[in-house]
C-alpha cells in the first residue's frame, strides 16, 4: 500500500501517472479529500470521468477497489451484509439432532461472522481485509431512502450489525461517490463529504487525455477531434459525447486508418460518439461537414 500524496502536486502527479489528467482545482480536492479522511462526492455529466478517479486512486495507492454500483430498489442486503439463512439453519439442526435445547446458546453461535456474507459497504470496512478504496458510484440511481443506510459508514466508518455489534474500519477506506445528477443528493450525505463538479475538459486538457489514453492516435487529428467535439458540445443534442466518447471515437478512426477528419468518416462513425438516434440524425451531414470544415481550419489548442 502507498503512502496517501503530501500536497496537490503528488495527488496530481499520482492521477496523472494512472492516465488522469486533472486540472487544478479537481486535483485540490482530492487531495484534501485524502488528506483529510473526509468522502468524496463527484457530480456532473456521465462520461467526464468520475469513476475513473476511484479506480486510479486504488491504482496508483495500491488498494482494493471495492465497488458499490447503485440501482433502483438496493436494499441493505446488497449494499452492505447478509445473513447465510440456509448455513444458520443447518447449524440449528445440526445444533437440535446433538441434543442441544439451549436456544440462546444456539442464537449466539450461529450470529457470528462466520455466517455473515459481507458486501460492498462491509468489505470496505472490514479490518481484516486490506484497506480499500470504496467506491458508490451513481448513488443518484438509488432510492432516497437508501441514502439513510450510508450516513454510519460516511461519518464513522463503521457499520452496527444488530446481531453482532459494531465492525469499525482500522484504516480508514478512501470514500469516493459519484452522481449524474439525476435526482437531488440528500444534504445529510452532502454534508459529510468534500464535493466537486467534474465538468467537460477544455481543449487543451482533452487534448492531454487522449495523448494519455490514446497515444497511437496521430497528433494532428487528435487535435482536430478535440476541436470537433469541443465544438459539438456546443449544439443541442440529447446527450453529449463524454471524455469516454472521445477517447473511443479516437481510437475508432486510428482503427480505421484516418489521419485527417473528413465528413464521410464522421458519418460513418457518428454512432461511437453518440448514442441517441435523434441526435446522430441532427449531426450527420451538412452538420458533420460543417463542423469538420471548422475543426480543421482551427484545431484545437496544442
Amino acid at each position: 500500500m502507498t503512502d496517501l500524496p503530501g500536497s496537490v502536486e503528488a495527488t496530481t502527479r499520482l492521477l496523472a501517472d494512472g492516465g488522469y489528467i486533472a486540472d487544478r482545482d479537481l486535483a485540490t480536492t482530492v487531495h484534501l479529500a485524502l488528506a483529510m479522511r473526509r468522502p468524496l462526492l463527484l457530480e456532473g455529466e456521465p462520461g467526464t470521468g468520475k469513476t475513473e478517479i476511484a479506480k486510479v486512486l486504488a491504482t496508483g495507492l495500491g488498494r482494493r477497489l471495492v465497488r458499490l454500483q447503485c440501482y433502483d430498489g438496493m436494499d441493505l442486503a446488497a449494499a452492505a451484509y447478509e445473513w447465510d439463512h440456509a448455513r444458520q439453519l443447518m447449524a440449528i439442526r445440526l445444533a437440535e439432532a446433538a441434543g442441544e435445547t439451549d436456544r440462546d446458546r444456539i442464537s449466539g453461535e450461529i450470529y457470528t461472522r462466520a455466517f455473515l456474507q459481507g458486501r460492498p459497504l462491509l468489505s470496505a470496512i472490514d479490518p481484516d481485509l486490506p484497506p480499500a478504496v470504496l467506491l458508490i458510484d451513481e448513488l443518484d440511481r438509488a432510492d432516497e431512502p437508501f441514502e439513510a443506510f450510508l450516513l454510519e459508514v460516511l461519518a464513522d466508518f463503521q457499520l452496527t450489525i444488530p446481531e453482532l455489534g459494531t465492525i469499525r474500519a482500522t484504516t480508514r477506506p478512501v470514500v469516493v461517490l459519484t452522481s449524474n445528477r439525476t435526482r437531488e443528493v440528500h444534504d445529510a450525505i452532502r454534508r459529510r463529504c468534500l464535493y466537486h463538479w467534474v465538468d467537460y475538459p477544455d481543449a487543451r486538457r482533452e487534448r492531454a487525455i487522449l495523448a494519455a489514453r490514446a497515444p497511437d492516435v496521430p497528433a494532428a487529428l487528435s487535435a482536430e477531434i478535440v476541436a470537433f467535439v469541443q465544438r459539438l458540445r456546443s449544439t443541442d443534442l440529447f446527450k453529449l459525447p463524454g471524455v469516454a466518447e472521445t477517447i473511443d471515437w479516437a481510437s475508432a478512426l486510428t482503427h480505421l486508418d484516418q489521419t485527417e477528419l473528413t465528413p464521410e468518416a464522421v458519418d460513418e462513425t457518428l454512432g461511437i460518439l453518440l448514442k441517441y438516434q435523434d441526435d446522430i440524425a441532427k449531426i450527420r451531414g451538412a452538420e458533420a461537414a460543417r463542423l469538420v470544415s471548422e475543426a480543421r481550419a482551427q484545431p484545437a489548442a496544442a
